[in-house]
């Protein structure tokens, strides 16, 4: 595990927290960390402690999700928190346009532009979470309150 990383996508990561007072600390891993089972395996953490960032579409927009890697997406459950807009998993050009980051490494804040984001309850059981950092082999660890205030997330129940 590397924690000292030089690329600007990790970076713009680490200056997003900083704004909003969360000290990102990268760690990087040579296997990567592009599924959630991949990244609690790395970081030896169980795997409802990763927080996986995915791109839905909700209303012709795209809305970045914030789930428990233990969790699947219930779309009802989304659509309803969403005023009942259909909600459809973004392809992964889509999902790139909206965040500036490829599928597996997208993180929970410093996105290309300003997105709605919905937040797991389930993550808040967690003292630690792992999210995303940039690149698909690169996670940080984060209190899931903070990360909640930091994406300003929405809480609420995703889970199926």
């Amino acid at each position: 595990m590397e924690e000292h990383l030089s690329d600007p996508k990790v970076e713009r990561v680490v200056a997003a927290g900083a704004a909003q007072g969360i000290d990102v600390r990268p760690h990087r891993f040579s296997t990567g960390t592009r599924t959630s089972a991949d990244a609690a395996r790395e970081v030896g953490c169980d795997v409802a402690q990763i927080a996986k960032s995915l791109v839905f579409q909700a209303g012709g927009e795209p809305v970045l999700f914030i789930v428990s890697g233990a969790n699947r997406v219930d779309l009802a459950k989304a659509a309803a928190t969403l005023g009942g807009q259909d909600v459809s998993r973004a392809d992964a050009d889509a999902a790139k346009e909206a965040t500036g980051y490829s599928i597996g490494a997208t993180p929970p804040f410093g996105h290309a532009r300003r997105l709605r984001i919905l937040m797991d309850e389930d993550l808040l059981q967690h003292e630690e979470v792992w999210a995303a950092g940039g690149r698909p082999d690169t996670v940080f660890p984060v209190a899931p309150a903070d990360l909640a205030r930091a994406s300003g997330a929405l809480i609420c129940t995703l889970k199926e």
